[in-house]
């Protein structure tokens, strides 16, 4: 009965020390240098309250399930030996978890009301929708093609600083010949494609793939899928904004 509560507490004090920056720099700036009483504090404890509990859970939770259900995918479709499903299920993870995500959905949502207001000419609600539509579908499908791309380096144990490198200097040029409009809304949405499902998942799929094939090493091998899934969607919406 005490290794449960012994443990419960260990993981509560774990979450507290990684909040105790965030809440020691609210407390300063309210109390030293605005020089402010915290509005509504007994909200605010309760909520302080349940950001521990959530993400106490929310770390425990991908301990034992999310990163052991992606390494166990990752060395299971190794173990079949067949690349091409590999490559698949990289690619409609990327997408799948992607095209969701609330944070990619917000930031196409504003794009396109942003652009209706700027370009100069009326956009119907329908149009400012498909725009918006066809934002997250082009994030998605380069996420799950940098998933591809990242996968196959792991299998055939290429090194990552080339593509970084190569991948940035393609930014660099595509960023000189796109419409000025979208550079902003391309870089925005290399960020907001690593989200809190997407990460644990994408990362335990290159350290389980690295892992199981002989030869590779996880620890430099198996990271960096998720540079991949934050470089390659510039690129795509980069292209997008210039043929659009």
């Amino acid at each position: 009965m005490l290794t449960p509560l012994i443990s419960l507490s260990r993981m509560l004090l774990g979450s507290l020390r990684d909040l105790a920056p965030i809440i020691l720099v609210i407390a300063f700036f309210q109390i030293f240098v605005l020089q402010q009483p915290f509005p509504n504090l007994e909200r605010v404890l309760i909520g302080l309250v349940m950001v521990l509990g959530g993400l106490t859970l929310f770390i425990q939770g991908l301990e034992l399930g999310v990163f052991p259900f992606g390494e166990t995918l990752a060395e299971r479709f190794a173990e079949k030996g067949n690349i091409w499903w590999l490559l698949a299920f990289a690619f409609a993870l990327g997408f799948g978890t992607t095209i969701a995500e609330p944070a990619l959905i917000a930031v196409a949502d504003e794009a396109a009301e942003v652009r209706a207001e700027t370009t100069g000419r009326s956009m119907s609600q329908d149009e400012q929708e498909n725009y918006a539509l066809a934002l997250r579908y082009t994030v998605a499908v380069s996420v799950g093609v940098s998933l591809v791309i990242g996968v196959f380096r792991i299998l055939k144990g290429w090194p990552i600083q080339w593509f970084i490198i190569g991948g940035y200097l393609i930014i660099v040029g595509l960023t000189g010949i796109a419409p000025a409009d979208i550079i902003g809304v391309a870089y925005d949405s290399g960020g907001v494609t690593t989200s809190t499902i997407t990460v644990p998942l994408v990362t335990a799929l290159g350290i389980g793939l690295a892992t199981v094939i002989r030869g590779r090493n996880p620890l430099t091998d198996g990271f960096g899928l998720i540079a991949f899934a934050s470089l390659v969607p510039i690129m795509f919406v980069l292209v997008f904004g210039t043929v659009t």
